[in-house]
């Protein structure tokens, strides 16, 4: 009755964050800040980001302005570093409740030759400008027809023939919700979306009398206005700019020339909104074609679970026929059956027969249980709301954290199958887990350290930093390591699982097949990419078009479509080489279904030449080959992890119901 009582009250904690995270997609615990009328706001500045390059820069490495008491860094987490974001402080300043208009904030210094063909080639690469307040990042909104385009961040400048246009005055909208109860709970439970664009009507302004505001909007409209620079050659910061300054974005008037200063100014405004604060972020949420999203993944959804609904009736009604057509003959006429028929009755000596090279097979199947397990995990924590948009970095943390951590199952899962090979025999199970440990991480660390070579090179903010490298060396050595080896112990300690057939000392014959059986494992892949390509065109745009991923909801249906499928898919091949006498089915098995790995790299290849427009140079190319080739290489362990396991369990049944001498 305790256990019950338990098991209750865990369900209906879970039932309450996820409750909880439906309305709002908040890490648990945040809350909102209450700023008092007349309290400083502090912007902050992240990398300059292209979608033309992928390589992030600083923001001060073009000629911006910088705060009075000098650049400092902001607070970063391990996963902000990862993702080459750079959170600095900047000079712009605002006040809660005070509006301000021809706010000078400085006069550069005139353009050297170097940062005049410096300031061209970010214009040129369509480098975007990125502000933060309040945890929200500046949007920017663009009107085409009768709808708004959301963008986060505006552009450098812009090219208009030979000449280079800079954006060099920003008009700033803070939308602010009066702070109604200080009662955190109660105000999040008022959460309600909203669809519509927050009106601009700056005719209503909060109330100065109110007890809090909170930010729940941060807008800019980016204008590039032509300044005399000797009107501002004697002002100082945040001095009152001696001209009226009129904000057109539909025009565009100073011009960068080398040898001559730029002038930078902004304006800013507050608004009361309706938005309640857990819906602040629903703007950067929700864009354009949401609903084609929905609609691709539940018609996805559906024709996957039709097609693995057949996959799996076919299979069972196969197996099935053959077993009872098997099991009812007598000793004499299995015999003679034996010898007339073929199929995967004759391999019953042959089918746990040991595969080649078994030490790499364990390795393999270790990692990819970690990366699976990581991947899991990850994307229910994600999906309950604790890995928000709001909180830059923490998906990747967690990511990198789990991984670490469930380097215990890929110990325990690389030993087992190594002493289930070896027949009960664990020796030489240190060497497989410290092999384990070693293997997907070698691989990342090498394809990872190349990019950042190429990263250093271009002077680029997502180069790690060489203490971060540091850093992640000792995670894997401290942590990683040793749970994986801790793992191994409980391996190689737990009973290994007993073949039910013996195995000949002399291996049969395989005939001759019509067709190379690796050309049919290969195909395989067609199948669980199909459960994935929607879902993965909106990751790739998340991760290489700047655009903000959140329903990680559909991407656990979908992973676990995925799950299903490729342990399908891999019963099938197996099955089906096993009646044409082929007993070598541990590597195909494997392959079957990670082979998904080769269609995803190709269609990274496509989306790259069709979407991406084969970026801009051969870094940018080479680095986005470079993450892709990473990427594959751990979803064709994990799927493949998935095809092995779901095969050998499947061969061990079939061959427990078999009567054999």
């Amino acid at each position: 009755m305790a256990r019950l009582r338990a098991l209750l009250l865990a369900l209906a904690a879970t039932a309450a964050i996820l409750l909880a995270s439906a309305d709002a997609f908040y890490l648990p615990g945040s809350y909102p800040h209450k700023y008092n009328p007349g309290e400083s706001l502090n912007v902050k500045v992240n990398s300059l980001t292209s979608i033309d390059t992928e390589i992030p820069f600083s923001y001060y490495s073009l000629p911006f302005c910088t705060p009075p008491d000098g650049v400092k860094d902001s607070a970063e987490n391990l996963g902000e570093l990862l993702m080459g974001d750079r959170i600095e402080t900047s000079p712009y300043r605002f006040k809660m409740h005070a509006n301000d208009t021809d706010v000078l904030l400085c006069r550069s210094d005139p353009l050297s030759p170097g940062a005049f063909t410096l300031m061209k080639k970010r214009i040129d690469e369509m480098y975007q400008v990125n502000l933060i307040l309040d945890n929200l990042p500046a949007i920017r909104y663009t009107r085409k027809d009768d709808y708004f385009l959301r963008w986060t961040g505006y552009p450098v400048g812009i090219r208009v023939g030979a000449d280079y246009y800079v954006f060099n005055h920003l008009q700033f909208t803070v939308l602010v919700h009066k702070y109604e109860d200080p009662n955190v709970a109660r105000v999040m439970g008022t959460a309600d979306a909203t669809d519509a664009i927050p009106s601009k009507d700056t005719s209503t302004s909060p109330s100065p009398a109110s007890s809090g505001w909170m930010v729940v909007g941060f807008e800019v409209v980016p204008c590039s206005i032509k300044h005399n620079p000797d009107d501002a050659k004697s002002l100082k910061m945040y001095a009152k700019y001696p001209s009226k300054i009129a904000c057109d974005p539909t025009t565009v008037s100073m011009s960068i020339k080398e040898g001559e200063p730029i002038v930078y100014t902004y304006e800013v405004s507050f608004v009361e909104s309706d938005i309640k604060w857990p819906s602040r972020w629903d703007a950067y949420l929700k864009m354009e074609g949401a609903k084609v999203h929905w609609f691709s993944i539940l018609n996805s959804l559906m024709v996957i679970a039709f097609l693995a609904g057949i996959v799996f009736v076919i299979l069972l009604r196969t197996v099935r026929r053959d077993l009872t057509r098997y099991e009812e003959l007598d000793s004499e006429a299995q015999a003679q059956m034996n010898e007339e028929l073929s199929g995967w009755k004759l391999v019953v000596s042959d089918v746990f027969r040991a595969p080649t090279n078994p030490m790499l097979l364990c390795m393999m199947v270790g990692d990819g249980v970690q990366i699976l397990g990581m991947a899991v995990v990850t994307i229910l924590f994600a999906a309950l709301g604790f890995m928000s948009p709001a909180s830059r970095g923490t998906l990747i943390t967690g990511m990198l954290f789990f991984y670490l951590v469930l380097g215990i199952l890929a110990g325990y899962a690389s030993v087992r199958v190594w002493k289930t090979i070896k027949c009960g025999d664990h020796s030489g199970w240190v060497g497989v887990s410290w092999r384990t440990a070693c293997f997907f991480p070698g691989i990342a660390f090498l394809i990872l350290t190349t990019l950042n070579f190429l990263l250093w090179g271009s002077q680029s903010t997502g180069a790690i930093p060489f203490s971060l490298f540091v850093v992640l060396i000792l995670l894997w050595f401290c942590i990683s390591v040793p749970l994986t080896l801790v793992g191994g112990f409980l391996g190689a300690k737990a009973p290994h699982i007993e073949y039910p057939v013996r195995t000949n000392q002399i291996p049969r014959e395989i005939p001759a097949q019509k067709y190379p059986s690796w050309l049919l494992v290969l195909g395989a892949g067609t199948l669980p990419f199909g459960t994935l390509f929607i879902e993965l065109f909106f990751i790739m745009s998340s991760i290489w078009m700047g655009r903000v991923y959140y329903v990680f909801g559909f991407l656990f249906i979908v992973m676990l479509l995925l799950v299903i499928v490729c342990a399908e898919v891999s019963l099938v091949l197996t099955y089906m080489h096993l009646c044409v006498e082929d007993w070598k089915w541990w590597w195909k098995s494997f392959f079957s279904s990670g082979s998904v790995a080769i269609y995803i790299f190709l269609y990274s290849i496509n989306y790259l030449v069709f979407d991406l427009k084969s970026l801009s140079g051969p870094v940018s190319a080479t680095l986005y080959l470079g993450y892709s080739l990473f990427m594959v290489i751990a979803i064709m362990l994990a799927t493949g992890t998935v095809g092995f396991i779901s095969s050998f369990c499947f061969i061990h049944y079939l061959f427990s119901s078999v009567k054999a001498d």
